[in-house]
């Protein structure tokens, strides 16, 4: 016999096909914000612009790519009030607000599967 598998359900964008956010809406700018005012006309931001573009998109591949090479191996988060936790990675929301990780140990137990909230991680690491 089969064994069960619970379903883990990642929060959805605003829309109602999850297909992104609107670029007005009060979330996508608090999340998206950029230090440049890509409305200004100046020649300053007009120049700046593609360099801080540039950067950003690589810091995000970089990023990216760094998540992707942690998916099922051990990661160690360092969390608020120095506690430890260590978990297999598993993946993350597309605003990267959370972690889902399996075989989660923490001080007080183990949890199969669990969400870690990214506000709540000072810094995580993991073994190659």
């Amino acid at each position: 016999m089969a064994t069960p598998v619970s379903v883990l359900r990642l929060p959805k964008g605003p829309d109602p096909n999850s297909r992104g956010f609107d670029p007005k809406s009060p979330r996508f700018i608090a999340l998206c914000r950029t230090s440049i005012a890509t409305s200004a006309s100046s020649e300053t931001n007009a120049e700046q612009l593609p360099i801080e573009q540039h950067a950003r998109s690589v810091l995000r591949e970089t990023f990216l790519r760094c998540l992707l090479s942690m998916t099922n191996k051990k990661v160690q988060f360092l969390m608020h009030e120095r506690v430890k936790v260590e978990a297999t990675f598993g993946a993350s929301d597309i605003d990267v607000l959370n972690f889902q990780v399996s075989d989660l140990h923490t001080p007080i137990g183990v949890q199969k599967e669990a969400l870690i909230r990214c506000q709540d991680v000072i810094s995580f690491t993991c073994d190659s």
